[in-house]
């Protein structure tokens, strides 16, 4: 028993294990997460359904979606953001671990006649021969990304972007970061019944890493016939940090907002978003050269 709470307590090194799989594509966590997606009121697997009717309208005026525009959705979930772009007669493609969520979105897609090609696959290995216009990775996705993930990532979006294409992400920021603090705790049935539908104890216990702006929240389900455990890493940035990663993957900066609905940047929003686009200058470069920090709002 003392090694197995040891084991539960034991402090990882940052994102030394990756579990996605098990929040998103398991049979009873994949169904609460869907129900969480399809809660109009929270801000969970989603933001809450009025946020997002805000953000499509202020994606649709920034980036002039019309009929035609080639949109790919990162993490795309039960398709919140993608139908909503596709009634405005975008050609959306969306992309997601969940087949839960992707299998809801084609249902949609179908019955409304919205013409969306969604793929059930974990991002990191989709590719296509598709360019597009503008490509959305929202709810802070990227932060759950360790850094050779992200590369991957921005890597991809360079590629699969048309030259005067745009890329929208959010992501948690320093404010955020310094808010949290280490933490633990155990409860039986943790997150009413989230992990299982058997009987569990959950336990929760949170790490902090100041060098490496990192939080993990490690959680340990203890059913009777089997334990296992899901981490949840969540990478917090500053700006500079950020623009430095899109810029060494040859993006470039070209505005930064306190949300993915266009609010004006503040140092004090804890998340904010960016628009990159490719870079000018060369990919092996430190810093794009086209940001100017003096318009960090982005036109």
């Amino acid at each position: 028993m003392f090694k197995k709470l040891e084991n539960i307590n034991e402090r990882p090194t940052p994102f030394q294990y990756y579990t996605a799989s098990e929040l998103w594509t398991d049979e009873h966590t994949s169904k609460r997460m869907l129900s969480f997606h399809l809660d109009g009121a929270t801000d969970v697997s989603s933001r809450n359904a009025a946020f997002i009717n805000r953000s499509v309208e202020w994606i649709a005026s920034k980036f002039s979606i019309c009929g035609g525009t080639e949109i790919a959705d990162f993490g795309c979930g039960p398709g919140l953001y993608s139908a909503r772009l596709a009634k405005r007669g975008a050609k959306v493609t969306g992309i997601d671990f969940s087949k839960r969520s992707i299998e809801y979105a084609k249902d949609v897609s179908t019955r409304e006649h919205l013409g969306i090609k969604y793929v059930n696959q974990n991002y990191l290995e989709f590719d296509t021969e598709d360019r597009f216009d503008l490509i959305l990775m929202i709810m802070c996705d990227f932060c759950a990304l360790s850094p050779t993930q992200r590369m991957v990532m921005l890597g991809k979006f360079q590629r699969l972007l048309k030259p005067s294409g745009s890329v929208l992400l959010d992501v948690y920021s320093l404010p955020a970061f310094e808010q949290r603090e280490e933490a633990a705790s155990y409860e039986l049935n943790q997150f009413n019944g989230f992990w299982s539908p058997n009987k569990y104890f959950g336990f929760v216990n949170t790490f902090k890493y100041d060098e490496e702006k990192v939080i993990v929240d490690k959680y340990t389900i203890v059913e009777a016939k089997r334990t296992r455990q899901v981490y949840n890493w969540l990478q917090y940035f500053s700006p500079e940090a950020l623009e430095g990663e899109c810029a060494d993957a040859g993006l470039c900066l070209k505005g930064i907002y306190s949300d993915v609905a266009g609010k004006p940047y503040s140092t004090q929003s804890r998340e904010f978003a960016v628009v990159v686009g490719k870079a000018y200058s060369h990919p092996a470069q430190s810093r794009c050269l086209c940001y100017d920090p003096a318009h960090a709002q982005g036109s």
